[in-house]
């Protein structure tokens, strides 16, 4: 951020003809505690993410569901970024679209991620402030004397955009990721290794008898600091590792390695513990700038390169602390890279279950840590390991081993099995060792650290199962099978058969603030600690016998509605065991259809679809059982008279009425052919400076779907590639689109534009065209036409 000396004004405020929607979760929860201190120098630089939302989230989610069930046709058979992009993400049109606005409140677009779900733009305070209807201010938060600038209220985006755009990351600076690293409390550097070195904690979990060294395999690492390869080639000469060169990928031009800060242990830890576990895969250290936009591009650049199948994170916020909307934007890149078949470990924080501790929120609030709690991360927490030489003994929790209760994430459908309990997704999900008291040998020089330390905390234990990880995935090649992938579902699936004690250490001594460790799952350590060699042969081949109760569905059969008619129809089940309650949820309904959590289906449907529906029912137990059917709905009524709204739409009375325009506009002269008829709208076409005008106001009825088009053709003398004569469309003062000499060309073209966001609005349709002082350029526009149905 610039601050410069320009006084403090007030933003301009957007368009008040325009209909806008507020985003929600994109105000920093620390404004609410935080002293305003003055509106934002208006020619301050911000940059923004504008994230856009993911398309077919039903079917996406169908979709993950099978290609992590064992026994479906689409087991293993995961998405390039090409395929994902074509069936989930953005579309091209809808990265135009938001484009084009931002370009239009004087906003500069950056770069456009490569999976189309993130778009860079920066501006001044008063472009952001206009653009995004809230005002930017600088605010102190006392409790953390710390001073920072953010928004006072929730972004807004006009309507026409409010179906592509889901969230802005970027109008604040307060959220930073911290490391999930800890130290004992002497933490004086040692000459020599002191705390665990690869052969104990390879020793004590079985993955020396894995069988693979992780050649082959790729694992990126999530950080927001750099490191001295001489300290990893240290750890390597020290341990007598080999492996191939660790490589810096930047992101948004971060790259640390020069002058590495205090996160330098923590980029170390990962890579030392990954090369300890798995000495011959490929690590590729992915450095971005510690900010939400920072967060959400690296997430977007990992899933577009598609380069690893492991990523390990270790590196959170608390939830409370962190702004939902950036949230969801990296969780839409973590869906993606379990369509793709990347796994993903997180550390699940050091400070219990209180995870805001060190953070603005406080020790009072239970909380979780973020990435950890995505669906799409394996949340990673911690024990106190104690070994006989390399040999497993024993194991408790460590006290200060993050978990708990997610409030972002609804509990997903594969998280069952004794222990779990709730609607919400609860971390973590499996465990290894953390406490810096049983700690790792890690070589750190730099800066803030010196020579040998003994290192803990959650932070290596996700390095240690993405280790794993790469091991699984090159022995899984072997054996022609697929990589892991999104673990959870496969893990749960173990933990939940008669293989788990044998595939898992569980864990049953100890507790952190709020929780206590128990037999199977818990919310401290999760199913346990690995027993690697076992494990990777239970995921390979069955995954075990589920234990448990058995759910069953009753399919309704195949269903057919009208658009315009409501539906009720009761879905029921029963349960194996005796007492239960089954709580009902369905993906894929028609549109204004919803269930009940007893299983009742109704609503009226809003649009003609036929596609497949599937219910679940979940018991007390945590035990599921689906069915899936046929839902066809047909075309019916509206509500809407199907009709063409513009007046004089081709200009055929020979005057301009009912639209308004500037002097001559309407023209009948040969020189410009109309595109039918003999009067068309001539706009410009002077060679000297010069603006032309023509709009018309008309109302859109609710409930109606509409079109607006027109023909337009661009004459010019302006030569090369530079925009000097511009047209602009829009309408209620949002461009729909931008027009000029480059895009010159014989003949008409016709231009088409959805405007049925607009539906129950009075709506201006304007056109604006601009010229300057040398050169003519006409825009010739004819047989215009708003048409609904």
């Amino acid at each position: 951020m610039s601050l410069g000396a320009t006084v403090a004004t007030a933003a301009p405020t957007p368009n008040a003809s325009v209909s806008r929607v507020a985003l929600p979760n994109t105000v920093t929860p620390a404004v609410a505690h935080s002293a305003k201190k003055a509106t934002l120098p208006s020619n301050t630089q911000i940059s923004v993410a504008i994230s856009l939302k993911l398309r077919n989230t039903d079917a996406l989610d169908a979709f993950l569901k099978a290609v992590s069930t064992k026994g479906n046709p689409l087991f293993g058979q995961y998405l390039t970024p090409a395929q994902f992009n074509a069936r989930f993400g953005p579309t091209q049109a809808d990265v135009d679209q938001v484009k084009t606005y931002l370009a239009g409140q004087g906003l500069a677009v950056d770069s456009v991620s490569a999976n189309r779900q993130v778009v860079n733009a920066r501006g001044t305070a008063a472009q952001i402030s206009k653009a995004f209807g809230t005002q930017e201010s600088s605010y102190f938060d006392a409790s953390k004397n710390r001073s920072f600038f953010a928004n006072e209220g929730a972004a807004t985006v006009p309507a026409a955009l409010a179906d592509v755009v889901s969230g802005i990351a970027g109008l604040n600076n307060y959220t930073v990721r911290t490391t999930r690293v800890a130290k004992p409390n002497t933490v004086t550097p040692h000459a020599t290794p002191s705390g665990f070195g690869p052969s104990q904690y390879d020793g004590a979990y079985n993955l020396n008898k894995v069988g693979t060294d992780g050649t082959g395999v790729k694992v990126a690492l999530w950080e927001f600091d750099g490191y001295k390869s001489t300290n990893l080639k240290t750890y390597d000469t020290q341990y007598g590792l080999t492996g191939p060169t660790v490589t810096t990928v930047s992101v948004d031009g971060a790259n640390y390695d020069s002058a590495p800060g205090q996160g330098q242990g923590e980029v170390e830890l990962d890579s030392e513990i990954v090369r300890g576990v798995a000495p011959k895969a490929t690590q590729l250290v992915y450095e971005a700038p510690n900010s939400d936009q920072g967060e959400i591009d690296m997430a977007a650049k990992i899933v577009s390169d598609n380069q690893v199948s492991v990523v390990s994170i270790s590196w959170g916020s608390c939830e409370p602390d962190t702004t939902a909307a950036s949230m969801t934007a990296v969780n839409n890149s973590f869906k993606q890279a379990a369509a793709q078949g990347i796994s993903i470990f997180s550390a699940s924080g050091d400070d219990g279950s209180r995870d805001c501790t060190r953070s603005t929120s406080g020790s009072t609030v239970k909380a979780v840590d973020f990435p950890a709690s995505s669906p799409y991360n394996t949340g990673v927490g911690g024990t106190n390991l104690k070994v006989s030489g390399t040999t497993y003994s024993s194991e408790s929790a460590w006290s200060t081993a993050g978990g708990g209760v997610s409030t972002q994430f609804a509990k997903p459908s594969w998280q069952t099995g004794t222990g779990v309990s709730g609607t919400m997704r609860t971390v973590p999900d499996v465990s290894s060792n953390a406490d810096p008291n049983s700690g790792f040998a890690i070589y750190t020089q730099g800066s803030t650290s010196a020579g040998w330390q003994v290192y803990g905390g959650t932070s290596a234990a996700a390095p240690l199962w993405s280790g794993y990880a790469a091991l699984y995935n090159q022995k899984a090649a072997a054996a022609g099978k697929a990589v892991l992938g999104e673990a959870n579902p496969k893990l749960y699936s173990i933990a939940n058969s008669s293989s788990y004690g044998t595939t898992f250490h569980d864990v049953t001594s100890g507790a952190n603030q709020d929780f206590s460790t128990k037999t199977g799952y818990d919310q401290v350590t999760g199913w346990g600690t690995p027993v690697a060699d076992a494990l990777a042969t239970a995921l390979i081949n069955s995954g075990g016998t589920p234990t448990g109760n058995t759910v069953t569905v009753t399919n309704p059969g195949t269903q057919n509605g009208t658009v315009g008619t409501a539906v009720s129809l009761q879905v029921s089940g029963s349960d194996s065991a005796s007492g239960q309650t089954l709580s009902y949820s369905a993906t894929g309904l028609p549109a204004g259809l919803s269930i009940s959590a007893s299983g009742l289906i109704t609503g009226t449907p809003t649009t003609a679809t036929s596609g497949t529906v599937t219910v679940t029912a979940t018991d007390t137990t945590g035990a599921t059982g689906s069915t899936s059917f046929t839902w066809t709905v047909t075309g019916g009524s509206t509500g809407c008279t199907p009709a063409q709204l513009l007046g004089n739409a081709g200009f055929e009375t020979g005057t301009a009425a009912p639209w308004t325009t500037t002097s001559g506009v309407v023209d009948n002269s040969s020189s410009q052919a109309a595109h039918s008829g003999s009067w068309k709208a001539w706009m410009n076409g002077y060679g000297s400076a010069h603006t032309d005008t023509v709009s018309q106001t008309v109302t859109i009825p609710a409930g109606c779907k509409a079109s607006f088009s027109f023909w337009l053709h661009i004459d010019t003398a302006e030569t090369g590639t530079t925009a000097y004569d511009k047209l602009t469309v829009s309408v209620n003062g949002t461009t729909l689109k931008t027009y000029s000499n480059v895009d010159a060309a014989t003949g008409y073209t016709q231009r088409t534009f959805d405007l049925s966001a607009y539906a129950g609005q009075s709506v201006t349709i304007k056109f604006n065209g601009v010229e300057d002082s040398s050169l003519q350029t006409s825009f010739v526009i004819d047989d215009t036409a708003l048409n609904v149905s």
